[in-house]
């Protein structure tokens, strides 16, 4: 069976195909298709299920790239995992609503629909959780919006922090004086600052103190107003942790929250505070609870089966139940 797609512009295809044509080489390969460009329109070849879902995704594809979307394999894989779905016409809700503008000038914006609803509770929300695996934005695109935040003048301060505690090492074994021992617990933050405003202009506002970043044991005794504070691996805070962390919350201020509560490194029987507060926080009006899962994953097409396939070894050691959070 073939079916054919008109094109309006050269440009469209080069988008669509992508550097070497490796766009349309995944399409073809996740479809059984062939996909050629003949005359101003595309031929698209292969059984008719196929040939039709190949088609379905091709223009979802047009649609980004008519909106100004740069299309790369994140793009492509999306799509097909929607059409597979049935639910491509979502496409249209990936286009637009930039959160904010990088350092070198890239425009930051959800990917993903679920970054999109995550996104949609951070802004309408006083706080919000984000749980989720690996590589689903949910620190990054925290960042961007108190970035943005910050820049817009809703906020006076940024304060990002994360409970210091990886793979049962403490700090007090750890070289150097205090901050050289809390850095590295802190350096996917760092990171993320240094896209959004550059190294000098980070070390600008970190100096007059619009910009903190510290171990959550810092936040003890504290109230916060005017701020954006970012609580980063929150699986790995206790009960009473959590409940101190939550209870910062001043005027003006907002907290978003991230985590992965399958990778908690807390000792043995000692309770995630996360999943405490997911539990707890469910129903209580102005926190929002979204949940990533591995569609919404961003980072190389490895760090996503790597997680589908760890969900799967649950799932199966679970009786197909799957992990209790």
């Amino acid at each position: 069976m073939e079916q054919r797609i008109s094109i309006e512009r050269l440009e469209q295809v080069v988008n669509i195909f992508g550097s070497f044509d490796e766009n349309i080489r995944l399409l073809e390969q996740e479809f059984s298709v062939t996909v050629v460009n003949r005359e101003g329109e595309l031929r698209v070849e292969g059984e008719p299920e196929d040939t039709m879902l190949a088609c379905k995704a091709i223009q979802a594809l047009l649609t980004l790239s008519a909106r100004g979307e740069s299309i790369g394999e994140q793009n492509v894989r999306y799509v097909i995992g929607l059409v597979r779905a049935g639910k491509e016409e979502q496409v249209t809700e990936l286009t637009g609503d930039v959160l904010c503008i990088s350092a070198k000038g890239r425009p930051i914006k959800p990917k993903t629909i679920g970054q999109k609803e995550y996104i949609k509770s951070v802004l309408s929300n006083t706080i919000t959780i984000g749980v989720g695996p690996a590589g689903t934005g949910k620190t990054y695109l925290a960042v961007a919006a108190a970035v943005q935040a910050f820049r817009d003048k809703q906020v006076n301060r940024i304060i990002l922090t994360r409970p210091a505690v990886e793979a049962g090492e403490r700090l007090g074994f750890l070289p150097g004086d205090l901050q050289s021992k809390v850095d590295p617990y802190l350096r996917p933050l760092y990171d993320a600052l240094f896209d959004m405003l550059g190294a000098e202009t980070y070390q600008k506002y970190l100096e007059r103190g619009n910009i903190e970043v510290a171990p959550l044991a810092y936040m003890r005794g504290r109230t916060l107003d005017d701020s954006f504070i970012i609580l980063d691996e929150a699986q790995n805070t206790s009960r009473e942790q959590m409940k101190m962390f939550l209870t910062r919350l001043g005027f003006g201020s907002k907290i978003v929250i991230t985590g992965d509560v399958t990778q908690i490194d807390l000792p043995d029987g000692k309770a995630s505070g996360l999943k405490e507060a997911m539990r707890v926080l469910r129903d209580v009006e102005g926190i929002g609870i979204c949940q990533l899962t591995n569609s919404d994953v961003v980072r190389h097409v490895m760090v996503q089966r790597i997680v589908k396939a760890y969900e799967d070894y649950e799932n199966a050691k679970n009786g197909g139940k799957g992990k209790k959070a």
